[in-house]
Order: structure tokens, then C-alpha cells, then sequence
């Protein structure tokens, strides 16, 4: 299951799985681009190893790492949790 975390200023969407059966969770970064339709990256957590990487720079792809690392204890707990409304249900 793919679960809505945040959506930021510039359209970026970042979203997660569950806590997967390897105890990894799959943060998915996507954001709109007028050329390329899409850039996105894939961030696991709590390793914080970078796949997948789809036009996004260097620093564009640092900027989204410092993010998640900051976000990570949410992203962790809503994934235990079933996501955003599951937890803020809590």
C-alpha cells in the first residue's frame, strides 16, 4: 500500500509503502516537470539508500535526502500506523 505524506510548495509529492517484510520503508519523492513530465527518486528508510533516481540533480536529490532524514521518525510511525489518517486517528 502507497500512503500520502506531504505534498510541498512546488508540487513535489512524497508518499510511503507500509513497513515492508525486509523492515525497510519505501519513500517515493515525485515532482511534476514541464519537460520530463515527472523527476522522482526512490529513499529507503531507515538505511537512507537512494534508487531510482529520474531526473532530479545532485543537489536536487540531497535537498530531498535532508528532507526525509528530517521527516523520517513520521514517515516510520505512519507506516507502522496505516499511513497519515491512520495515526493522526490514533
Amino acid at each position: 500500500m502507497i500512503y500520502p505524506f506531504m505534498t510541498l510548495e512546488d508540487d513535489t509529492e512524497i508518499t510511503h509503502t507500509e513497513i515492508l517484510e525486509n523492515g525497510e520503508v519505501k519513500v517515493y519523492v515525485e515532482t511534476p516537470d514541464e519537460k520530463d513530465c515527472f523527476h522522482s527518486l526512490v529513499c529507503y528508510l531507515p538505511s537512507y539508500r537512494v534508487e531510482e533516481v529520474i531526473g532530479y540533480s545532485e543537489e536536487e536529490v540531497s535537498k530531498h535526502v535532508k528532507f526525509i532524514r528530517e521527516a523520517a521518525n513520521l514517515i516510520i510511525e505512519f507506516a507502522q500506523e496505516g499511513g497519515f489518517d491512520h495515526a493522526a486517528a490514533v
